[in-house]
């Protein structure tokens, strides 16, 4: 699990802003992590435009949600193995159920085949008895 190899924002010293736990709705926080992150820019060109000096309180909260994006960011990380290879999984199994199929189609194209090809042989058979 990400528990063993990616440390909490606690152990590393950082404020998490979304929710803890193991049931993290990652879109929804991710996207909130993200208004809120175009919130602080647009605060920061207004503040650099009225107040210079104080640029740095804003710099501060935008890096700190750059780390929680981060970090979130990173514990999706497991998740995306397992899900490329559902992928990777539900496509050979398309293509198996594609290939029997194929086969059975095939199978009954050569019975059909066979059958004519007796019936044309008996036929043939049957008027050399006959001759």
């Amino acid at each position: 699990m990400t528990d063993d190899i990616l440390p909490s924002l606690e152990d590393q010293g950082v404020h998490q802003l979304y929710p803890k736990g193991p049931n993290i709705d990652f879109k929804k926080e991710l996207r909130s992590l993200n208004r809120e992150l175009q919130l602080h820019i647009l605060e920061l060109a207004d503040i650099l435009v009225e107040r210079p000096s104080q640029y740095a309180r804003r710099v501060e909260d935008i890096s700190l949600i750059f780390k929680n994006l981060h970090h979130l960011l990173n514990s999706l990380r497991p998740h995306q193995p397992r899900a490329t290879l559902v992928h990777i999984l539900e496509l050979h199994i398309q293509r198996h159920k594609q290939a029997v199929e194929d086969i059975k189609r095939r199978r009954e194209e050569a019975r059909r085949l066979l059958k004519e090809s007796i019936g044309t042989l008996e036929d043939t058979n049957a008027s050399f008895v006959l001759k």
